[in-house]
């Protein structure tokens, strides 16, 4: 998390728009970004170029200083030259999620080779395998790092829903960009598997885990569930792609939960964690579960920019009411104090007296289509001046770097790669 006060930004900063308000200009054009040495990876030796017709209406940000600056300090800072992308915040781990981030970030900058050399990094490194050392299943463990006994490996096997889904968007979009049958071949192996082991039913419909819900199952009839990882766009995209699941049923079991966990808090904000009673269908909150919680912070502000993604690429209209309804509590603080914290109760009260800079990039997302003018503040004193030779807060806040400049790349529709 960045903790304030701010450091001045030198030299960068997005383009103002005719209204006087920060926001990104999308030209007509790709982005053209210098490639690393080497060859990419062979996934796509029949690669071409997307249709005439097409490119013409691929709208992307520019080469301006904040996105291509940014990009090219994180690649050179935080992925090796194999593609494994590096925490350096938490002992050079990797993460399932830190390798689903890069992807998308390399789809939607027009960087292909590091999208490949990323995705080869965890298809030979994030493997999922049983004591034989056979692959059971074609989703990417959580974590890979050093052991105490100095070896190098998967620390934890579990998978995570929501870095696969990231990873299976952006796999999607890069078989449209790079016209690749391949990416979409290994993505639609990834939904056979992710359909089998992150949903399930409970009274009759299905949801989207966290993880397998053998591993999520708290308690007999009580499931963990991480607000965080429904990402409605997500299962639109992949309704496209797969017709065999029911993809587009999820979308309205996720919002139920968004709208449902919200109301585990007084003020309306989403959680971190909650549970839901499968006998019953009801979600409540968890005081503690482990590290789980039921509070505003980290992972809950993610909520904002997944559901930013929906309102802003598929129009929905549950998404544009969830955000305008449950950002009121922190707008209001924003007015009174111009300050949110990183961690809030639910009783609405801060927890914590530091503020993070992704979150405020997450919200920042949602306030560009529900509230400009706080949007604009939040991003000139809580973003701009955190920014700095192509880095927020600094150059070890690896996952800053991807939620910031995810919140203020993606709100534009990547027309065609949303479409099928």
């Amino acid at each position: 998390m960045g903790k304030f006060p701010f450091q001045p930004l030198l030299g960068v900063g997005l383009l103002l728009n005719l209204a006087g308000c920060y926001s990104l200009q999308l030209p007509k054009m790709t982005l053209s970004i210098n490639q690393p040495d080497g060859q990419i990876p062979d996934y796509c030796p029949e690669q071409s170029p997307l249709p005439a017709q097409e490119t013409a209406d691929l709208k992307l940000p520019q080469a301006d200083a904040v996105l291509q600056q940014s990009w090219v300090a994180f690649r050179n800072r935080f992925i090796q030259a194999d593609g494994r992308t590096i925490d350096r915040e938490v002992s050079d781990q990797s993460t399932s999620a830190g390798q689903a981030y890069a992807m998308l970030r390399a789809v939607l900058i027009n960087d292909h080779a590091t999208f490949a050399r990323v995705l080869t990094w965890g298809e030979n490194n994030l493997s999922r395998k049983d004591a034989k050392g056979q692959r059971i299943d074609h989703l990417w463990a959580w974590s890979w790092g050093q052991t105490e006994q100095k070896e190098w490996r998967v620390l934890d096997p579990k998978f995570v829903s929501g870095a696969e889904v990231d990873v299976v968007t952006a796999l999607i979009m890069a078989s449209r960009r790079w016209n690749c049958a391949r990416y979409l071949a290994i993505a639609r192996t990834k939904l056979k598997d992710l359909w089998k082991l992150s949903t399930d039913v409970v009274r009759g419909k299905r949801y989207f885990l966290s993880t397998s819900d053998s591993v999520f199952w708290s308690k007999p009839n009580t499931l963990l569930l991480n607000p965080s990882n429904l990402a409605p766009y997500a299962f639109r995209l992949f309704a496209q792609v797969d017709s065999k699941h029911e993809w587009l049923s999820l979308v309205e079991s996720s919002y139920q939960v968004l709208n449902k966990s919200a109301k585990v808090s007084e003020v309306g904000l989403p959680s971190n964690w909650v549970l839901l009673d499968s006998a019953t269908g009801e979600i409540s909150s968890l005081s503690t579960y482990g590290p789980q919680q039921s509070l505003y912070g980290s992972d809950a502000a993610r909520v904002w920019w997944r559901i930013a993604l929906d309102a802003a690429w598929f129009q929905s209209r549950q998404a544009k009411q969830y955000l305008k309804e449950h950002t009121a509590h922190l707008r209001r603080l924003w007015k009174t104090n111009q300050r949110i914290s990183a961690q809030i109760d639910l009783q609405g009260k801060p927890l914590v007296d530091y503020e993070s800079t992704s979150q405020y990039a997450m919200l920042y997302a949602t306030l560009q289509l529900t509230d400009p003018e706080i949007a604009n503040q939040i991003y000139r004193l809580k973003l701009k001046r955190q920014y700095q030779g192509g880095f927020w807060d600094n150059d070890s806040a690896y996952n800053t770097q991807n939620l910031v400049w995810l919140a203020l790349f993606t709100l534009t529709p990547p027309t065609p790669l949303l479409k099928p």
